[in-house]
């Protein structure tokens, strides 16, 4: 099976979302912990941010991506059910194995009992879960505990020299439970994915028959074609442009095409308006001059850093567009956050908060690139996928469209220091 027809798995392990979830009980009440309003306005006067970039990659954890990075709560150790300790050992990110991601494979790393505890995961039961590599037709596995791994020093370095030169955000968890990439792209879109589970068990959106499905908590099958209000609904109603940029629904990469699942954009013009694919047309847009107000870029396969897409480019891909943005005239007005979908099974040793029974899921990296960007910072600040959300609602006065959004720190706070002249910006290395 090729890596790319691989994402689909998980959609199978669908049907096990309401069993592995029986007798959770009610959703908890959320905790307010959203910051308070900012002006985003600089020194100079004004606001300082006038666009927004979400760079969103594919399934790594904080540990396996930034081990032993400088002042950030990462660690080099693991460990086992049986309580053994054990050491995160190199693995290149180019393979041609996957480990498994689905709601499933998350309350398995949790704690290894295979439900989803309230009283918080003990972050011991990855070496529990299911992974590709030594199964008939897979190469060997690289060491005796893969998902207990990090990615070598000199394949991030493109991501170690972003963080150095601005912020890397330690605190930063999906928004929802599982490691399902198209729940999390939803997230991204909207701080929701209608209480849906995995991945669809066809097309991944309104393009499906009615007899496609996906799994919600509560153990129901739904379409997955919502209706529910997303940012570029929004951001129309505001007269503020926008685009996605993406794989089309049926090419590499396709799956984390976010707003094919969404009725609004779908059958509506902005769906050969503002969802772009090549996503390659980011390039050309901002060289002529059309950077939107708020852009997403999701990569292809071999881009996405994603196990089992046998590439390495990740971090280059990102460098690139980075630099586009630096090296254009928009570097002073936009703020940048690059982050990942999911841990996709690679261990972190920070357990996620529980705030309710689909959140949060666990710990992915952040980081912050902005000339208004804290220098060589390292954020302890407690994020999701829904703030950068809050992000851009609060720049522009949008409101809230889910508990995400809502209950999420917006990274303006700690990340940016609007009171300095803009920094410089230096091309990132790749």
């Amino acid at each position: 099976m090729s890596p790319r027809a691989r994402f689909g798995r998980c959609a199978l392990c669908s049907c096990v979302a309401a069993a592995l979830l029986a007798g959770c009980g009610g959703s908890q009440s959320q905790p307010s912990i959203g910051s308070p309003v900012s002006p985003l306005t600089s020194s100079r006067g004004g606001s300082a941010i006038q666009h927004v970039v979400m760079i969103m990659q594919e399934n790594r954890s904080t540990d396996n991506l930034f081990y032993g990075y400088p002042n950030a709560n990462v660690q080099s150790y693991g460990y086992n059910v049986k309580g053994q300790k054990i050491e995160l050992k190199p693995v290149d990110l180019q393979t041609g194995w996957d480990l498994a991601h689905d709601s499933s494979s998350f309350v398995t790393d949790c704690d290894g009992t295979g439900t989803l505890p309230h009283t918080g995961c003990r972050m011991n039961g990855f070496d529990e879960e299911y992974y590709e590599c030594g199964k008939p037709g897979y190469p060997a596995c690289p060491n005796a505990n893969p998902p207990y791994s990090y990615v070598p020093h000199n394949e991030t370095k493109p991501y170690f020299a972003m963080a150095q030169q601005y912020v890397l955000g330690d605190e930063m968890f999906a928004s929802n439970f599982d490691f399902s990439d198209f729940v999390s792209h939803q997230y991204i879109v909207a701080g929701q994915a209608d209480n849906t589970v995995n991945g669809p068990s066809g097309p991944p959106g309104c393009e499906g028959g009615p007899t496609d499905w996906i799994m919600t908590l509560q153990g129901t099958r739904v379409h997955p074609c919502f209706g529910y209000t997303t940012l570029a609904k929004e951001l129309d109603q505001a007269k503020l442009s926008w685009r996605y940029y993406t794989s089309s629904y049926n090419r590499d990469g396709g799956l984390w095409s976010a707003y094919q699942a969404d009725k609004y954009v779908f059958y509506g013009p902005d769906w050969k308006k503002d969802v772009i694919s090549p996503q390659t047309q980011f390039f050309s847009d901002v060289k002529a001059g059309k950077l939107p107000v708020v852009s997403w870029i999701t990569p292809t396969c071999e881009d996405s850093d994603h196990a089992g897409c046998d590439s390495d480019a990740g971090p280059s891909w990102v460098a690139s567009l980075v630099n586009a943005v630096g090296e254009s005239k928009y570097w002073d007005s936009t703020a940048i956050f690059v982050f990942w979908s999911s841990a996709g099974g690679w261990y972190d040793h920070v357990p996620p908060p529980y705030l309710s029974d689909d959140s949060l899921g666990m710990r992915v990296p952040l980081l912050v690139i902005s000339a208004y960007a804290k220098q060589n910072y390292v954020s302890h600040v407690r994020y999701e996928h829904g703030s950068m959300l809050k992000f851009i609602e609060n720049r522009f006065g949008l409101p809230p469209m889910a508990v995400s959004d809502k209950r999420a720190n917006s990274p303006e706070q700690d990340c940016f220091d609007f009171s300095q002249s803009p920094r410089k910006f230096t091309p990132i290395p790749y």
